[in-house]
């Protein structure tokens, strides 16, 4: 494949991002695209990334090979952009986001209360088919020269936290972690909280010590972290279908051969559908298996108010983004 590199050259986009004892001489001297996620193990992003290099690997006749740096090996949220942009990593993942930076209305994408269900935002999000998304790579290239490739599913988001939370109410001026971007922050405002960022590899501590009193992720988040051992309750708020943008270097993407390009994609789409099937199924297991960890559900039927989240986490968020209406509205239209 087009990406051979010398040892001199992955050596030093290695020490670029403070991972040069990753890579070994061999592995220096070898094709292969860097793949970085902050995902740790058991979370369905982190088994999306290691099943995509294998069937990339596969339907490329083993030709490319993507090497996955799992668990902000390759530095937190921000490095890991920048990385891609520089081209020191060809390829990563997280919320569409953390690329707004370059594009500010890509964030629309991880709005709240955006979706109608899972196949609606499947289809929203896919770059080869959805207007709205097509619209807005375009300027993403153009703006940074990174392009997004294909998403993730990882499921609904919902709410935990030290003490029961059944409308925004219980959160009032209490500190609760938000994503370090822009969108976070403002959801996290409307739950009624003060918003605190924390990377994900210090959430447990953050909260343990107390930083923070709660955080929002999907159940396979908040079993792989095992923040079962210092949260006590899960509110089933589902605010956010929470996909994840996976998105490559432009340059790096348009280098390789057309043949292994093509492979790389049609892995990419099928990963995305099968995450899925796999989201869905691990939220119906994962229920009870947090609440044999000890963790107490609520849901409308023990008195959450989901309408009342709905409402004021809308308010805030149209406040603080009325520019996205217009492409809400079309979202909304794709079927």
């Amino acid at each position: 494949m087009s990406f051979a590199i010398t040892r001199r050259t992955a050596l030093a986009a290695a020490a670029a991002t403070g991972a040069a004892t990753l890579l070994s001489p061999s592995e220096a001297l070898a094709a292969t695209l860097r793949y970085a996620h902050v995902g740790a193990a058991g979370d369905v992003q982190t088994r999306f990334a290691e099943e995509l290099a294998t069937l990339a690997r596969t339907k490329s006749g083993g030709k490319t090979d993507i090497r996955v740096f799992p668990n902000s090996q390759l530095g937190g949220v921000s490095e890991m952009v920048d990385g891609v942009q520089q081209g020191s990593i060809q390829m990563g993942h997280h919320d569409f986001a953390a690329l707004a930076k370059f594009v500010p209305e890509i964030g629309v994408f991880n709005a709240p209360y955006i979706y109608r269900d899972g196949e609606h935002a499947l289809r929203a999000t896919d770059p080869d088919t959805s207007p709205v998304l097509k619209e807005i790579n375009d300027k993403l290239v153009a703006a940074s020269g990174v392009r997004i490739v294909g998403r993730i599913y990882r499921g609904a988001r919902h709410i935990s936290s030290k003490f029961p939370v059944r409308s925004p109410a219980d959160l009032a001026n209490r500190p609760f972690r938000a994503v370090p971007l822009a969108l976070w922050v403002s959801m996290v405002k409307g739950f009624g909280a003060v918003p605190t960022p924390v990377e994900v590899a210090e959430l447990p501590t953050a909260l343990m010590t107390g930083l923070v009193i709660g955080q929002e992720n999907p159940l396979t988040m908040i079993s792989a972290n095992k923040l079962f051992e210092v949260q006590s309750h899960v509110s089933m708020t589902g605010h956010m279908i929470s996909l994840l943008a996976v998105f490559a270097n432009d340059r790096a993407w348009q280098r390789l051969p057309a043949d292994e390009r093509a492979a790389v994609t049609e892995a990419l789409r099928e990963k995305g559908t099968e995450s899925f099937a796999w989201a869905k199924a691990d939220e119906a297991r994962l229920v009870g298996e947090l609440q044999g960890r000890g963790m107490t559900f609520i849901t409308p039927e023990n008195g959450l108010n989901q309408a009342a989240f709905r409402e004021a986490v809308l308010k805030q968020v149209n406040a603080d983004f009325p520019t996205w209406a217009p492409l809400i509205a079309r979202i909304g239209q794709i079927s």
